[in-house]
């Protein structure tokens, strides 16, 4: 038998949703962050048009959604990067830039992927404590130790939805040496872009990495693609590890015009923002604690452990699928992506009997 590097061989598998409802019951999957909505109509019009080419190789350097992204973001081109979705990003990142003995450095409840990618390339994985589910940029200063190579923060965060101020990261951007690279993944970030400045800029003037995708608010997970604002120097060794035809011909193509439709990604996060505040105030009527959200989810906090699992089997009874927590350490949680509102007002009947059954 064949065997796999050690390091490889002692990971755990990547934890994936499960997607499974009772037979016979409907699905209502609000475990994956997903978009409540369909992608712009642009954009799946131009993924239909782009199938008459699926005979030829994508382009390379993604030049017309790079222009588009561009466009609306006021960056100079030869700046992003795009991948399979950011994933594919962070993980080319990691391949590129650690090895063993060097560190990275994140906050307890950060995006589970990084932890992964570490663990992949054989380098350490540190966490910090987060103060009130939230990152704390003081704790991470604090954790920085001769080996941090990378320093990851997800603003705002998945699993908790907090966010922390533009201000704050560039505080820790300061405060960090040159030489650490600062990762900032921006997965939700359209859906807080109207409440602080951008940091794009951190990008062109410091060792820093702005990571956005078009799986939330453009409603293109399936189509996966990424981007990225890199500085020049580390541009050049990720390009070398991304795949050359890694964005197929009709996701860069729905992806360029669902860039060029600013206004339906907007109306998007509205409805979003509307029906997760609701649902937040709903929850709160049921004495489920939850933190003001800046993305397209909400994490409902229980008084422990077993009623966190008590509500989520009686969820499941309804065909009602939220995210489990116990792999963040927050197994007095339930992650509750925002689906179509139909379906919210369902899914806030259901936990309305279960809290008669506390």
């Amino acid at each position: 038998m064949t065997l796999p590097q050690p390091h490889i061989g002692a990971m755990a598998s990547y934890q994936l949703a499960n997607l499974e409802a009772p037979e016979g019951t409907r699905l209502i999957s609000m475990a994956q962050n997903e978009s409540l909505r369909a992608p712009s109509p642009l954009a799946l019009d131009a993924a239909h048009m782009a199938l008459s080419a699926g005979a030829t190789y994508p382009d390379p350097d993604w030049s017309e959604l790079r222009a588009a992204i561009s466009l609306v973001h006021g960056l100079p081109e030869d700046r992003i990067l795009c991948g399979a979705g950011s994933m594919e990003l962070i993980a080319s990142i990691a391949n590129a830039y650690l090895g063993t003995g060097d560190e990275v450095l994140t906050s307890d409840y950060a995006y589970a992927f990084i932890k992964t990618v570490t663990q992949f390339t054989n380098a350490r994985f540190c966490s910090v404590p987060e103060i009130n589910l939230a990152v704390s940029t003081d704790a991470l200063i604090g954790g920085i130790t001769p080996a941090t190579k990378i320093v990851f923060v997800a603003n705002p965060g998945n699993p908790t939805g907090t966010r922390i101020s533009s201000a704050k990261l560039r505080e820790l951007r300061q405060a960090l040496p040159e030489n650490i690279l600062l990762i900032i993944d921006e997965a939700y970030g359209e859906f807080s872009d109207h409440l602080d400045e951008r940091l794009f800029d951190l990008s062109e003037t410091t060792n820093t990495i702005i990571l956005r995708t078009l799986s939330k608010s453009y409603g293109l997970a399936g189509m996966r693609v990424g981007w990225g604002c890199f500085p020049e120097h580390i541009s050049e060794q990720v390009r070398k590890i991304l795949n050359p035809n890694n964005v197929s011909i009709a996701s860069q193509s729905a992806a360029t015009a669902a860039m060029h439709d600013q206004d339906y990604m907007s109306e998007t996060c509205r409805i979003t923002a509307q029906l997760r505040d609701r649902f937040s105030e709903q929850l709160q009527e049921l004495d489920i604690q939850v933190k003001s959200s800046h993305t397209n989810f909400v994490l409902l906090q229980f008084r422990n452990n077993a009623e966190a699992s008590h509500a989520n089997r009686h969820l499941v009874k309804n065909g009602i699928l939220m995210r489990q927590m116990q792999g963040y350490g927050l197994g007095h949680c339930l992650r509750a992506t925002i689906v179509a509102q139909d379906d919210m007002m369902f899914v806030t009947t259901r936990l309305n009997e279960w809290s008669r059954t506390r």
